[in-house]
């Protein structure tokens, strides 16, 4: 079969939330053109945006697999089996990576519908992939590390990346997927703080936001304990003590501890495979 220049493009399948950042995180680093990136929807007119910006859009999942090497997964979980069935006659081991970012679906899972060939790799990014600021865990069968390199580099350009064992990868959903959620969640909460001193709602906002921002930045540029960055801001009988020590009697550590690993405990059971 003669390949078109777009085929070793990459093709999502379900532009969803994070289907949909990850075609924009593509195209936003440069890695990718518009027309590289085949996006499918069983409801094209939800993401008719994305066709009018000159991603290839369809409903055709075989579709757009015959016209991309690299194919991302990235349906709902209880689609995962229905969607394989589909696209297993025609992904080639030869020529397709196979990248899923579905919860809870194991390697084996999917191997079950696709053969034992295919490279697999399982990708957890989350929304900042959009903006090319994505956490992104990925796993791989040892037999396979080509292709765990080809797709770290393919999510490199759209944040960091860090390998961990399969075993890892549910609670990497927990901690850096479902941990969007929660870190804006403690944005929120700033915000209304602000608010409530005194501060309007957009710029509380804008100072919650942009400190959040350069407290991670301490932390992820410097390689410093968070601890260490609050102590330089901690003094004795100040006012970030008094605070400080107001949310732990409030039960604040504890709390985003035991969300973290309740969503780890869901994301175990959100696919039941087939």
């Amino acid at each position: 079969m003669r390949q078109s220049k777009s085929s070793a493009g990459v093709a999502i399948l379900g532009a969803g939330n994070i289907g949909r950042a990850i075609a924009e995180g593509l195209v936003a680093a440069g890695s990718h053109a518009p027309a590289e990136v085949h996006v499918t929807r069983r409801h094209t007119e939800r993401v008719a945006d994305l066709a009018e910006r000159g991603f290839r859009v369809s409903s055709d999942n075989p579709g757009a697999v015959a016209a991309c090497d690299t194919v991302i997964v990235a349906v709902q979980p209880q689609a995962l089996d229905s969607v394989l069935m589909e696209i297993a006659p025609h992904v080639d081991a030869g020529r397709h990576l196979l990248v899923s970012v579905v919860s809870g679906a194991s390697i084996a899972a999917i191997r079950r519908h696709v053969g034992p060939d295919v490279a697999i790799v399982r990708a957890m990014p989350n929304t900042a992939v959009a903006l090319r600021e994505s956490m992104t865990c990925l796993a791989a069968e040892r037999a396979h590390v080509g292709a765990l390199d080809r797709v770290a580099e393919l999510f490199r350009a759209v944040g960091a990346t860090l390998v961990v064992e399969e075993e890892h990868m549910v609670p990497a959903t927990a901690l850096c997927a479902c941990g969007v959620a929660f870190f804006l969640r403690a944005v929120r909460a700033a915000c209304q703080g602000g608010i409530e001193i005194g501060f309007h709602p957009d710029e509380a906002l804008r100072m919650a936001a942009q400190t959040a921002l350069g407290a991670a930045a301490l932390v992820r540029d410097q390689g410093r304990h968070p601890e260490r960055e609050i102590d330089s801001v901690t003094t004795p009988r100040g006012c970030t003590i008094a605070g400080l020590n107001e949310m732990e009697h409030r039960g604040f550590s504890s709390a985003f501890i035991k969300g973290i690993t309740t969503s780890a405990v869901k994301a175990e059971s959100l696919y039941a495979g087939d």
